[in-house]
């Protein structure tokens, strides 16, 4: 079994303000029709950032989720292109507009990539503490 060293205070401190960040991400998806599906995703990746604070996760396993949020993504990535040829990216910060779904889909694309580098984080820092 490979040894592996306990992570820096730094590492530990980012991986907390990660948790923290991905608990609130998680918090607001609530109100959203599909609010349990993305709660969950977020919700993973927050315990995932507290988890490997005091426990190693397997490389396996980090590559596991990276690979399942990344592929989640590409179910969004037309919208996210519609998304890219408007003309009011301002949109994306407005509600949703059911005759544009590109704007759910851009956000959720992106929210699956800012959860894919949470993770793909914690494969790195882990991997640098060896």
């Amino acid at each position: 079994m490979k040894f592996t060293k306990p992570l820096s205070k730094r590492k530990k401190s980012v991986n907390f303000i990660l948790c923290i960040l991905f608990i609130v991400f998680a918090l607001l998806q609530l109100n959203d029709p599909d609010g349990i599906l993305w709660f969950s995703i977020y919700f993973v990746v927050a315990i995932i950032c507290l988890y490997h604070n005091f426990k190693p996760i397997p490389a396996l396993f980090l590559i596991l989720i990276i690979t399942a949020l990344l592929t989640y993504s590409a179910f969004h990535f037309s919208l996210f292109i519609d998304y890219l040829r408007t003309e009011n990216k301002e949109e994306i910060f407005g509600e949703m507009i059911y005759d544009k779904p590109y704007l759910e889909g851009t956000r959720e694309f992106i929210g699956l990539l800012i959860a894919a580098f949470g993770i793909i984080y914690q494969l790195k820092i882990r991997k640098n503490s060896n």
